[in-house]
């Protein structure tokens, strides 16, 4: 014979807790489906409703109901846990930062850099057998402090001791001043380097192009069908591009992107056209600066520092055509591949957008005086692709 379930009657106080235990936000879940349970048996709900109401069973509805006619609200409460307890001290989780913080050959561990596991051993061998903080507690305490032992960046400090002397006219240029004097209307400034080695790529399968829920395929095996080396120029301020393509590079073919430029208005005729180029075999020293400007006496070079390629805007026009056109590279033959670069250059000027470059003279003597400023990510850059 099953036994009646036993008749729940709440005192005022009992019915407020429960009420603001069942409907407050911040009440763990577990303990407002406990409350909702008693509320409900005192409404004269039956165990069997109450079960389907809170997706749960009858007899975990009954056990709940028990504990609440044996300690009342206490009742439905955690009781404390079997297992365990936290013995890790605050001392073991400083510990595990700063070896996140330290480079492993620091310590004499023959690695490049931490992962979990590592990290976990190495705290395990440095504390011995008074703590062993497993991989999970490690989780919780890096992502606390937003560490990622395992990731790395690359970055190079300009060793140039003339770097400032050299970066501060292309600044300049770029905001349209040179020697302290700003431009003449009939003044321009080019971006000019080289891309080289741009294979044109046959896939031995056919690209698949996207479908729903499908990206795009592209065969991993292709035929190379030759490379070429694309030579181009950036107009800062009009935000035109010209460009050629040619089998190899050197002087001459630079020297024959020059001229494309140069024999054509408004360069032939203007005041001044600054060219910023860095310091590849093509264009490097004075003397090559010397020699393009004896074709083109109009013409001044203005050499970037080295390791300083982020200072020549034709870099990130590259870095665009990288991304829109080249990968990934499925082309039949290097004359569709040279199509395709000079269409996306067209393609490209026709937008009449220069890049928006906001990083001064003023910002990078500010970087300069503290070097640790470097290191930060150029905020003050902003370039519309």
């Amino acid at each position: 014979m099953v036994q009646p379930a036993s008749m729940i009657t709440l005192t005022a106080a009992r019915q407020q807790q429960l009420t603001k235990w069942a409907r407050a936000g911040t009440t763990p879940q577990r303990l407002a489906r406990r409350a909702r349970i008693i509320l409900g048996s005192a409404a004269g709900l039956g165990t069997r409703r109450l079960a389907q109401q809170e997706r749960m069973s009858r007899t975990t509805v009954q056990r709940w109901r028990a504990r609440f006619l044996a300690d009342g609200c206490d009742g439905l409460r955690d009781r404390p846990r079997r297992g365990r307890p936290a013995v890790l001290p605050p001392t073991t989780r400083a510990l595990v930062v700063a070896l996140a913080c330290e480079r492993p050959a620091d310590r004499g561990v023959p690695l490049s850099r931490y992962s979990l596991s590592d990290l976990a051993a190495e705290a395990a061998h440095v504390l011995g057998s008074e703590a062993d903080p497993s991989r999970s507690s490690i989780w919780r305490w890096l992502l606390r402090d937003a560490l990622r032992p395992w990731r790395y960046e690359y970055w190079i400090f300009p060793r140039d001791p003339h770097f400032l002397e050299l970066a501060g006219p292309v600044l300049d240029l770029y905001a349209c001043r040179w020697e302290g004097q700003p431009l003449w209307h009939d003044e321009y400034v080019l971006s000019a380097d080289e891309k080289t080695s741009i294979q044109a790529r046959h896939r031995l399968q056919a690209t698949l192009p996207p479908g729903p829920q499908q990206a795009a395929r592209v065969e991993h095996e292709y035929a190379r069908q030759g490379a070429i080396q694309y030579l181009a120029a950036w107009d800062v301020h009009r935000a035109v591009l010209f460009g050629r393509c040619e089998p190899k590079t050197g002087k001459a073919p630079f020297g024959r992107l020059v001229d494309q430029v140069m024999e054509q208005e408004p360069y032939r005729s203007a005041r001044r056209v600054f060219w910023i180029v860095d310091n590849g075999s093509s264009h490097r020293g004075q003397r090559a600066a010397e020699e393009l400007q004896a074709r083109h006496p109009r013409l001044k070079v203005v050499h970037t520092p080295v390791h300083a390629s982020w200072l020549n805007q034709i870099e990130l026009y590259f870095s665009i055509l990288q991304r829109k056109v080249l990968t990934p590279n499925d082309l039949s033959s290097l004359d569709a591949l040279i199509e395709r670069i000079h269409a996306f250059g067209e393609r490209y000027s026709a937008l009449e957008k220069p890049f928006a470059w906001t990083f001064t003279r003023q910002d990078l003597e500010r970087r300069l005086r503290d070097p640790l400023l470097l290191l930060e990510p150029q905020d003050s850059l902003r370039v519309a692709a």
